[in-house]
């Protein structure tokens, strides 16, 4: 992920950063090794370390994108890896809980299963997936650029239930949060960010709406909890 405005991990989450720190459940963190998938300038990263993770490895396609947490995270429980979430570099039952906020987008077109299965083989029996990605509702379709421009991928409850439980997982909790905020403030974050090359014209306004807005249900982003069984089979 190229940081073109040189941001820096911060425990100071809002909107829908703080509402996948809030999904996921302290007792899937504390002592536990867990894997991020994806994972940006690190915001995950320092949450779970105040967490009392026992380790966390950070996971990117390039050590480009690693750069940013490398450069700002510094924490012997914190280890960087390259790789990607239709290919896990790690053996089988590896991780406790693994996370992925607003990846599975992003992966080849038709890959989605193949990344499921990949998290079921490198997560433990009884292990944890949280993840989050743009939700197919028709207004969160409409006011994405990216949806338009170069096909950016929503998806609904059911598909990513469905994905979920051929790769062998149960669904613990789905919930659909954000709305027409969280909306603004992509739409704010592209005009700024890759049009004038500075932070959002609204962030401050627009984050705090977007925290009340994230309390409730809404349209926007779904969030998913899903567990491996307890036994010790695989899927291939």
């Amino acid at each position: 992920m190229k940081n073109i405005l040189h941001e820096r991990p911060t425990n100071e989450l809002s909107g829908r950063l703080a509402a996948s720190a809030l999904f996921v459940d302290d007792a899937d963190i504390k002592n536990k090794t867990v894997l991020d998938i994806g994972c940006g300038y690190g915001w995950c990263e320092l949450n779970f370390l105040g967490r009392e993770v026992t380790e966390i490895i950070d996971m990117e396609l390039s050590e480009q994108d690693l750069g940013t947490a490398r450069e700002n995270i510094s924490d012997s429980r914190l280890s960087l890896a390259i790789g990607s979430g239709i290919a896990i570099p790690f053996p089988e039952q590896a991780f406790d809980t693994i996370v992925a906020w607003e990846v599975l987008e992003h992966i080849p077109k038709n890959t989605e299963n193949k990344m499921f299965s990949e998290v079921y083989r490198v997560v433990k029996p009884g292990g944890i997936f949280y993840f989050s990605t743009p939700h197919a509702s028709f207004w969160a379709n409409i006011f994405d650029p990216a949806w338009w421009l170069i096909g950016h991928r929503h998806y609904s409850e059911v598909k990513l239930t469905q994905a979920a439980e051929v790769a062998g997982f149960t669904v613990l909790e789905c919930s659909v949060k954000g709305g027409w905020w969280e909306i603004f403030g992509q739409l704010d974050m592209y005009g700024a960010k890759w049009i004038f090359g500075r932070r959002p014209f609204w962030d401050k306004q627009v984050q705090a709406r977007q925290n009340d807005e994230y309390s409730r249900d809404g349209f926007s982003t779904v969030f998913m909890k899903l567990k491996k069984s307890a036994s010790n089979g695989i899927n291939a």
